[in-house]
């Protein structure tokens, strides 16, 4: 995981972009701007930072450009913030553990 990938990810357009791709698969240039009512110009800007993080893949066929979102990227992505998850119920588990171990003192006789 990089920051290019985050920051890539981090504008609306480009979100839009790689769910368009996720769900229909691939598709060219002007299918993308017309799909999302964007102009020409910033669908293309939009594709470079996704093509330059890795994010999206472009393949020429004749004159056309299509572009497929990469899905293992993705599953790189979905690593990397399962490891914060991870954490998180690490902590929960020895919190947990420490209230147990609290009510447990609280509760026995003296």
């Amino acid at each position: 995981m990089n920051a290019a990938t985050l920051s890539a990810l981090a504008e609306p357009n480009r979100v839009n972009i790689v769910e368009l791709l996720r769900d229909v698969g691939a598709l060219t240039l002007g299918e993308i701007a017309e799909r999302l009512g964007l102009r020409l110009p910033q669908s293309s800007k939009h594709l470079k930072v996704l093509t330059d993080a890795g994010l999206v893949v472009v393949e020429a066929v004749a004159n056309r450009r299509i572009f497929k979102v990469r899905k293992e990227r993705f599953a790189e992505l979905d690593r990397w913030a399962q490891s914060f998850l991870n954490a998180k119920e690490e902590q929960f588990s020895r919190l947990d553990a420490l209230l147990s171990k609290v009510q447990e003192q609280h509760t026995e006789p003296k």
